[in-house]
Parts: C-alpha cells; sequence; structure tokens
C-alpha cells in the first residue's frame, strides 16, 4: 500500500463521498486530492523534498491530514509537536529530528534561527497546474518521527517507516472490521500515533470518512455523537471514566456506534462493564506502544470480549512473555512483554545504543509486564519501572488500581511506591472522586483489605481533585512521585 497516492484512489473510487471534517471546512474525496495537491506544492515551493522532516505543530485539523498526505507525497518525513510544549521543548525536537519546515497555528511563533515557518493559514488551496504524479514511496523511507512523552528523560523520535504504517493500519482495518460505511470520530490528538493511525489512516484506507471534533468536552461529546453520527470512535480509560460519570440523566442516542477502542493505557474490568451497560455499545480494549506504531493487541470485534485483557495478537504479530533472563514462560506467568512483527519501528533517531536496548534479535522490548492465558489472551499488571518491591515482593500497581476503581465514589486511581525505611518501598494511592461524590479513605481501606494480601494494601490514600496526566492523557507516575516526595520533604 503506497499512502503517498491514497488521495488519488479515494477520489477515483468516490469523487463526491465524505473524506475528512472538522468544524471549520467539510472535503470530499476530491476535494481532499485537490487539497492535498496544493499542499505539496506548497512544501516543494518552500524547498521540501525526499528526506526532509516537516514539523507540524497543530491542533486537531483538516490541515494536519493534508500536510500528512502532501509530505509524504513528496516523499518528505512528517513529525508532530504537541502544541501545548514549552519554546525549550519544541526547539528540542527541531533540533533533533533536523526539521527543514515548521507549520504552526495562524498567529504561532516559529523556534530557532534559520528555521521555515509557516502559518496554516497562508496554506495553498489552488492546486498546481502541472500534473503531479504520486511516487512509489520507498517502503523503508521514514513516513512519521513520533516523540516519546518522555516521562522516563529525554524524549525519543522513534522511526516509523512506510512498511510499519503499512503494516499496522491493515492490521487494524482487518481487526477492527473498518468498511466504506464506516465513519471516525477523531477525539485523540493527532500530535499522538494512535490518533493518525486509529483515527485518520485507518478510516480512510477502508474508503470509510473522517470526522474531527474539536477538544474532548465530556458535556458536550454525546452531543457530537448525535450530530455526527459516527460508527466507532479511539479514547483512553480517563475520558471514558469521564464520561461514565456523566449525571444519570445524561441519555444519549448512541445507536451509530459500533464500538469504542480504549487504549494507551489499562482499563479496569469494572469500567468496560458498567460503561457499556450505560451507553449500549461495547468497548474494545487493546494494547500497544508508539514503538510498535500503536497497536500490538486487541479484543475481537466479533468474538469473545475478555474485560480485564488487552486481548489478542493483531494479525502479523507474534506476543512472548519473557523472565529477567530473556526465557520465554509458560502461561498464566507474568513476565516482559515482548512483540515481533512488521509493525515494530525502525529504530530511535540517532540512538542505536538505546535501539539495541529495546529490539533484540527483531523482538521489541516493552517494559510491560503481563501474562497469556491459554487461548493467547494477553492480560498487563503493569510496567515493570511502575513495579514496587516492598520486603523483597513484587507488587504490580495496576491489580490495585483496578480495585480502587471498583469503589462507586472513585472516578480514577493511581498508585505509586514510595520509600520506607523498614520495608524499602510501600504502596501509597491517590483517588479522584466522581463529580458529586466524597471519597472516604477508610472505606476504601476496608475494600483493600478484602481484595487484597496485606503486603499490596495502601500505606495511605490521598483524595485529589484531579490526578496528573501525560500529554496523551495518561496517569503520569513519575510527575505524582515527585509531587508526592516534594510534598514529605516539605513536611518533614
Amino acid at each position: 500500500m503506497n499512502f503517498a497516492s491514497l488521495p488519488d484512489r479515494r477520489a477515483a473510487y468516490d469523487p463526491e463521498g465524505a473524506a475528512v471534517s472538522d468544524g471549520r471546512q467539510t472535503l470530499t474525496n476530491a476535494q481532499l486530492l485537490r487539497r492535498v495537491r496544493a499542499a505539496a506544492s506548497h512544501l516543494r515551493d518552500l524547498g521540501v523534498g525526499p528526506g526532509d522532516v516537516v514539523a507540524l505543530k497543530l491542533t486537531n485539523r483538516v490541515e494536519f491530514v493534508l500536510l500528512l498526505f502532501a509530505a509524504w507525497r513528496l516523499g518528505a518525513t512528517i513529525t508532530p509537536v504537541n502544541p501545548s510544549m514549552t519554546d525549550v521543548e519544541v526547539t528540542r525536537q527541531i533540533a533533533d529530528s533536523s526539521a527543514r519546515l515548521l507549520v504552526v497555528e495562524d498567529g504561532g511563533t516559529g523556534v530557532g534561527d534559520g528555521l521555515a515557518t509557516l502559518a496554516v493559514g497562508e496554506l495553498y488551496e489552488e492546486e498546481p497546474a502541472d500534473e503531479d504524479q504520486p511516487p512509489g514511496a520507498d517502503p523503508s523511507a521514514l513516513a512519521l518521527l513520533i516523540y516519546t512523552s518522555g516521562t522516563t528523560g529525554v524524549p525519543k523520535g522513534v522511526m516509523l517507516d512506510h512498511a510499519n504504517i503499512d503494516a499496522m493500519v491493515e492490521m487494524g482495518r482487518q481487526s477492527l472490521q473498518v468498511g466504506p460505511d464506516d465513519r471516525c470520530l477523531l477525539i485523540l490528538p493527532l500530535f499522538h500515533v494512535n490518533g493518525i493511525v486509529v483515527s485518520v489512516l485507518t478510516p480512510l484506507l477502508a474508503m470509510a470518512s473522517v470526522v474531527i471534533a474539536d477538544r474532548f468536552n465530556p458535556k458536550s461529546f454525546f452531543d457530537v455523537v448525535e450530530r455526527e453520527r459516527p460508527t466507532f470512535f479511539s479514547a483512553v480509560p480517563t475520558i471514558y471514566s469521564m464520561l461514565a460519570a456523566l449525571p444519570d440523566d445524561v441519555r444519549p442516542d448512541t445507536s451509530s456506534l459500533r464500538f469504542g477502542v480504549c487504549g494507551a493505557a489499562p482499563a479496569s474490568a469494572e469500567l468496560l462493564t458498567r460503561f457499556e451497560a450505560r451507553y449500549g455499545f461495547p468497548l474494545i480494549e487493546g494494547y500497544g506502544l508508539s514503538e510498535g506504531t500503536c497497536g500490538s493487541t486487541i479484543n475481537p470485534v466479533a468474538g469473545p470480549r475478555r474485560a480485564g485483557t488487552v486481548g489478542l495478537p493483531f494479525p502479523g504479530q507474534e506476543i512472548r512473555i519473557l523472565d529477567v533472563d530473556g526465557t520465554e514462560l509458560a502461561q498464566g506467568m507474568d513476565g516482559e512483554v515482548v512483540v515481533r512483527g512488521p509493525n515494530v519501528m525502525r529504530g530511535y533517531l540517532g540512538r542505536p545504543d538505546e535501539t539495541a536496548k529495546v529490539i533484540v534479535d527483531g523482538w521489541l522490548h516493552t517494559g510491560d509486564v503481563g501474562h497469556l492465558d491459554a487461548e493467547g489472551y494477553l492480560s498487563l499488571v503493569g510496567r515493570s519501572k511502575d513495579m514496587i518491591i516492598r520486603g523483597g515482593e513484587n507488587i504490580y500497581p495496576k491489580e490495585i488500581e483496578d480495585v480502587l476503581a471498583g469503589h462507586s465514589s472513585v472516578l480514577e486511581a493511581a498508585v505509586i511506591g514510595v520509600s520506607d525505611e523498614k520495608w524499602g518501598e510501600v504502596v501509597v494511592a491517590y483517588v479522584q472522586p466522581r463529580p458529586g461524590s466524597t471519597v472516604d479513605p477508610s472505606a476504601l481501606n476496608d475494600l483493600c483489605t478484602r481484595s487484597l494480601t496485606g503486603y499490596k494494601r495502601p500505606t495511605a490514600f490521598f483524595v485529589v481533585e484531579a490526578i496528573a496526566k501525560n500529554a496523551v492523557g495518561k496517569i503520569d507516575k513519575a510527575s505524582l512521585r515527585a509531587a508526592h516526595a516534594a510534598a514529605v520533604s516539605a513536611g518533614s
């Protein structure tokens, strides 16, 4: 599959069919092709060519999609930039990626000396008079340069080539059974690979359409669903928690929705069950990471879904569970999740040593801890770096977080390990109440006493208005640990 030519094929397939829209504009397939060709002409006039990197510091909007295809049409690479990043962070990504051009929102500013900057409102809208034929993309050419969130250090550029993208999107199309009658609602940020791959490229490849929503708002989300009539969308557990916590009198028409994809962080079985019972459509939980071009496992859309697991491997991928010595473990035993398939990244840009640490003999070492059951469904128990060791006992926070999330007063929970003179580390829990609810720590303690072995029970519960998240909506454990340590230090 050559994604550089996808707009051409869509225009030939159904010129007047819906392609992509946002709150500002709606494009048919023919209009999408014309605008992509115009954008490619603009990039070419700015000196962009094969092998160059174009940075997009944009909110979710149609122009992001146009520039994605326009860059690929020229053999160039896209690196998405989180619009909320500081100038220091943006400058670091621009320098590391060697970007030739930065595209910003109207009124935005560039960074660094000598870097060409284009305001998105100035983007050409008229296609060139001369006919341009999209090149056949080299499968090994770099398509996306996705920067990790950096919660464990300086962000690294994940190199995804066209072969990675082609493989992952086809896997997603098959697994999610996406076809021309589908309509995807994009609510996740386009600076993250999930937004690009699951919510844009997969439906467009399947000749379906995409509607780009404004920033997620739980109070207006279902208004958008009722207006746009999407058939699926992808989100993170935090979003589903917020929707599940809406007042009981919120009863939207969700009949258009076949399913919602739940990924980026593990969700509790209780949340999945409660959400589906209330809103009438299933949540299909999956798992993956940027280094694997977004997804590695998914619960079947039409087959048995197992709440509390993240499903089966995508077609064409393999999953193994290894111990600390690299030996494969038997089913049911917890160890590191490793992945192999055509979706595994080329590596980290300019970091061969770090690449070699995570890709060993073609297997991507995820740093996540989990186990496989007899049918091959993967269950996650936590990140290896999040593991708490209390008196020599390994504790994985997700098990405790799932227990806490099952309490009627808790919207979300985050468990961390904190230093303890006697035990080395002990468990501490941060909880965010549901709207209109009050959390009683003694009730949570009683729940944990009933549900967890003694050494796994939190020694303290902290009720907070909101739990810290990173840019892609995952709970930011590093930030939580740092804030906790600072609070303890201040109080001592």
